[in-house]
C-alpha cells in the first residue's frame, strides 16, 4: 500500500469521525442509513452490546443543530416522515437504536432490557460527540422511556461531563414516562416491593405489557396509519422483567428530586387526555393510551431549571408523530416554532 500523500493526511484529519462510521443502506430505504456503535460487554451477561446510528438525507444548513431521535420502550426508529420533515427546513437528522432495542437488538438478548437507566447514558453521550463534532450542536428528541432516559443523562452529564453537556443546545420530549401512570398511593406501595423483588428475582417476567391498545391503534394491519417492522415493535411490547421495572422506578423518583436537572432549554409534547386500561375503540385514535397525560405536565417542567415550554396537543396519540394529520400538524408547528425561537440570535 503506497503511503498517504501530505494533501491525504490532511483531508483524513479534517475528515468528522462520524463520516468515517462505517455507513450502509439503511432497511428504511429512500437514502437512510446506519452505522454500528460497539459498546462492549452487556452489564446483565447477555453478550456484546452495540447501538445503531441512523442517518437520514438531505443537505443542513450552516449553523443548525442536528436532531436526535431517541426511541421509547418496546420501539425502534420507523418515523421516517419526521425526519423528510426537519431535513426539508436544513436540520441534520440523526436516531439512535438503542442496546437491545431495534437494530441493535443481538439473539439471546432480552429486547430492551436494562437493570440500570445509567446503561444508555455512554452510547447517547458517544453519538452527541460525534455529531456535533460535525454540526456543532445536538437536540435530542426523545419519546416515551427515552423521556424518562435522556433527563437522566443531560442531569449526569452537567454533573461529571460540562463539556458534553454543552454540545446538547436543548431538548424536546415527545410524551415522556416521568411517572408511573397509576394513582400516587400505588406508587407508594410499589416501589419497595419492586425493589426487594429486584433484588431477590430480577428476571422475573411481569405477567403484562400494558401496549396492546396503544399498538392496534397505529399499526397499518389493524386501524392504524403505521407501518413498521412488528418483531421491532411488537403491537403488544416486548416482555418486561421485575430488574428493568425498578430501574425505571429508581429513574423516575430521581427525576422527581429538586436536585435533578437536565438544564437545557426544553419543549414537551403530549396529548390533552390519556384513554388507559382500556381495549381498542375509535376513542383510542385521539388520546395517549399509555401515559397519564396529567402526570406529564405536572412533571415536564420540573426537569430542567432553563427555559421550558409544554404543548398539549388535542387529539394526540401516544407518540405525537404517528397522531392524525390534523395533531400531528401541530404536533410539527409546535416544535418548529420552539426552534425557530432557540436560533433566533440574542438582542
Amino acid at each position: 500500500m503506497k503511503p498517504m500523500t501530505s494533501e491525504a493526511n490532511e483531508n483524513a484529519e479534517n475528515t468528522p469521525a462520524i463520516d468515517a462510521l462505517d455507513w450502509s443502506a439503511d432497511e428504511l430505504g429512500g437514502g437512510f442509513e446506519h452505522a454500528v456503535l460497539d459498546l462492549g460487554p452487556d452489564p446483565e451477561g447477555e453478550g456484546e452490546n452495540n447501538a445503531v446510528l441512523v442517518k437520514a438525507p438531505g443537505e443542513s444548513e450552516a449553523g443548525k443543530p442536528a436532531l436526535l431521535w431517541v426511541h421509547g420502550m418496546s420501539d425502534y426508529f420507523f418515523q421516517t416522515h419526521v425526519a423528510e420533515h426537519f431535513t426539508a427546513q436544513g436540520y441534520p437528522f440523526y436516531a439512535i437504536d438503542l442496546h437491545k432495542c431495534g437494530r441493535a437488538h443481538r439473539e439471546g438478548q432480552r429486547w430492551h432490557h436494562t437493570n440500570d437507566m445509567a446503561t444508555y447514558f455512554g452510547e447517547l453521550t458517544e453519538a452527541t460527540r460525534l455529531i456535533a463534532e460535525k454540526h456543532g450542536g445536538v437536540i435530542p428528541l426523545a419519546h416515551s422511556t427515552g423521556g424518562l432516559i435522556v433527563p437522566l443523562w443531560l442531569d449526569h452529564l452537567r454533573r461529571t461531563d460540562k463539556d458534553t453537556h454543552a454540545l446538547v443546545k436543548g431538548m424536546i420530549l415527545n410524551s415522556p414516562w416521568v411517572d408511573m401512570q397509576v394513582p400516587r398511593w400505588q406508587v407508594r406501595v410499589l416501589r419497595p416491593v419492586v425493589k426487594l423483588g429486584a433484588k431477590i428475582a430480577p428476571d422475573m417476567k411481569l405477567p403484562v405489557s400494558g401496549e396492546a391498545t396503544y399498538g392496534e391503534s397505529i399499526y397499518k394491519g389493524l386501524n392504524g396509519n403505521w407501518d413498521f417492522d412488528t418483531d421491532k415493535k411488537r403491537l403488544g411490547g416486548h416482555d418486561k422483567y421485575v430488574g428493568w421495572l425498578a430501574a425505571v422506578l429508581d429513574g423516575q423518583s430521581t427525576l422527581h428530586d429538586a436536585s435533578t436537572d437536565a438544564a437545557v432549554p426544553t419543549l414537551t409534547l403530549c396529548s390533552t387526555h390519556s384513554y388507559l386500561g382500556k381495549p381498542y375503540s375509535p376513542a383510542a385514535d385521539t388520546a395517549d393510551t399509555v401515559l397519564d397525560v396529567a402526570q406529564i405536565q405536572k412533571w415536564a417542567p420540573q426537569l430542567t431549571t432553563s427555559a421550558h415550554e409544554t404543548r398539549p396537543i388535542p387529539g394526540a396519540l401516544h407518540d405525537v408523530f404517528l397522531s392524525q394529520p390534523h395533531a400531528r400538524d401541530l404536533a410539527f408547528a409546535a416544535v418548529d416554532a420552539w426552534l425557530d425561537k432557540l436560533d433566533a440570535p440574542e438582542v
